[in-house]
């Protein structure tokens, strides 16, 4: 079996797109309009970035910039609309006022994705209880990754819980794949790779012009060599 880790890149379009899988990416994340951090694109934009690639996709599904839900029937439909296209991997997670997670929203959503493979995203960084939020959503189908820093600053502050989430892999609430992502940098993998961590999300670090450039192919490819030395 092999034991190449994962590397998730983040994708606005086609373009973005082509770079990531040129340069070694295994998955895209795939969003709109990151000044607000990252929302559910078209299905145009995830039809062209579809027929552009041929690796797997993830589409988030949020509409407002934060971790509350908003408004679930939208959502619901944004989903329903993306699947029509061949979505068939995900990206969610809601909370509500008191940093729980929004099982209501959560649920739904998952119900209209009918066991579809999805991660649940940085909301858990945001959670007021971490390991509650784990345990809460530990049975719903498909969810197999959460997509975290380990701390809402970002993994230089998280990167002790992230290493202790990693040795309780396999227990209850912690059978996902632990995704890295939010201030990552190539300095962290040493630390993050003993710890057993094999999966890891990059935005920012693949495009050296800032978001308002494309990735960067040779930028993922650095990610890949480093990962895969």
């Amino acid at each position: 079996m092999s034991n190449r880790a994962v590397l998730e890149v983040i994708a606005l379009d086609a373009q973005d797109a082509i770079a990531a899988q040129s340069g070694g990416a295994d998955r895209l994340e795939l969003v709109t309009d990151m000044a607000a951090d990252g929302l559910t694109p078209s299905r145009e934009t995830f039809g062209r970035i579809r027929a552009a690639v041929d690796i797997p996709l993830r589409v988030m599904l949020r509409l407002t910039h934060g971790f509350a839900a908003g408004d679930v029937d939208a959502l619901v439909r944004a989903a329903r609309g993306v699947r029509a296209e061949g979505a068939d991997e995900f990206v969610l997670g809601f909370l509500d006022a008191d940093g729980n997670p929004d099982l209501v929203a959560v649920e739904r959503v998952v119900a209209e994705i009918e066991g579809c493979r999805w991660t649940f995203h940085r909301a858990i960084d945001r959670a007021a209880d971490r390991d509650a939020l784990r345990k809460r959503l530990a049975e719903l189908p498909g969810l197999d990754a959460y997509l975290t820093a380990g701390a809402a600053e970002g993994v230089d502050a998280g990167l002790p819980v992230l290493v202790a989430e990693a040795a309780r892999r396999g227990t209850p609430g912690y059978e996902p794949q632990i995704l890295v992502g939010g201030g990552l940098r190539l300095d962290h993998l040493p630390e993050l790779r003993a710890a057993g961590i094999d999966a890891f999300h990059i935005g920012g670090a693949a495009r050296p012009g800032g978001w308002t450039g494309p990735v960067s192919a040779e930028a993922v490819r650095t990610w890949r060599a480093t990962l895969d030395a």
